[in-house]
């Protein structure tokens, strides 16, 4: 039988793999390339930070900073730091050895991170450097950390999508992401189909941060604003696939202005990572004890 760090790190391969298989307008996906990536720079990437991100007897800042730096050295470039910012916490939660639900381990690994953990958060980000990383007058990359991870993240809140996960125990994850693949799959049983339409959820909900820290807050507006027109389309459809050439055409659009989606696609994977680590551990995402309707205890 193998042992649960294998099934993580197989289930955090499956999940960057089923969100390539998925049409997400404006992002790199298995129906075409963007913004100077391929979908092998992204297989490749998930391939190697899968060796490191579950590898047991790690701080949840070494989980991070060893899965970036496995990436750099395979890809030269940013293609998975929001993915790992995400799903390392989730790993780290689904490790604990209790009875406790994920959703509980998960908030008791965030609330205890440590400067270490910031440290190496920082050396990833700034190994990674992605677009729009700027200097900050409190707790700056650059700096030696000498808060926790979780403060640093509580700092960034207000303007980062990913922090803000770290400061609400991945609400906007299962409240809005799990709970949209989780509708679609019920209406569709197809998983790619219930990815994108998972995708376009979050871009409906949410201001991407990715988008506004590299193209402004009123483009990441108007592409919310788009998104949610698509979704309603998409959602009235009972064949997705008479939908492909619109969201094809949206993609195109995007990835020639420059645009993309990125924490919208990290937050895809890290949902579809909770849905797989939840059957792992048959733990229920949207049960009581863990979830309460929607809101999480």
């Amino acid at each position: 039988m193998e042992t649960l760090n294998i099934q993580l790190a197989k289930a955090f391969k499956s999940a960057c793999m089923q969100e390539l298989e998925a049409l997400k307008p404006g992002n790199v996906h298995i129906f075409a390339d963007g913004h100077g990536m391929t979908v092998e720079d992204f297989i490749l990437s998930a391939d190697v930070a899968a060796q490191m991100i579950a590898l047991p007897d790690l701080t949840l800042g070494q989980r991070i900073l060893y899965s970036v730096q496995a990436t750099y050295k395979a890809v030269a470039c940013n293609t998975n730091l929001g993915i790992i910012l995400l799903s390392a916490p989730l790993i780290e939660a689904a490790l604990l050895k209790n009875e406790q639900s994920l959703m509980r381990n998960l908030k008791t690994v965030l609330a205890n991170t440590s400067v270490a953990d910031a440290q190496g958060v920082f050396d990833a980000i700034k190994l990674a450097n992605p677009a729009g990383l700027g200097k900050s007058k409190l707790h700056d990359v650059y700096d030696k950390a000498t808060c926790t991870l979780y403060d640093a993240m509580q700092t960034a809140a207000h303007r980062d999508l990913i922090a803000q996960q770290y400061t609400n125990n991945f609400a906007d994850i299962v409240n809005v992401g799990v709970q949209a693949y989780e509708n679609s799959f019920n209406r569709l049983n197809n998983a790619a189909w219930s990815t994108t339409a998972l995708y376009i959820t979050l871009l409906s909900t949410f201001t991407d941060s990715h988008i506004i820290k590299k193209n402004g807050e009123s483009v990441a507006r108007k592409v919310m604003s788009e998104a949610k027109t698509h979704l309603i389309a998409f959602n009235n459809l009972t064949n997705p696939k008479l939908y492909f050439g619109k969201l094809l055409a949206w993609d195109t659009q995007l990835k020639s202005a420059g645009i993309n989606p990125g924490t919208t696609a990290d937050m895809t994977v890290a949902s579809l990572l909770m849905i797989k680590i939840a059957l792992i551990n048959n733990d229920c995402l949207h049960c009581k004890n863990t979830i309460d309707g929607r809101i999480i205890n």
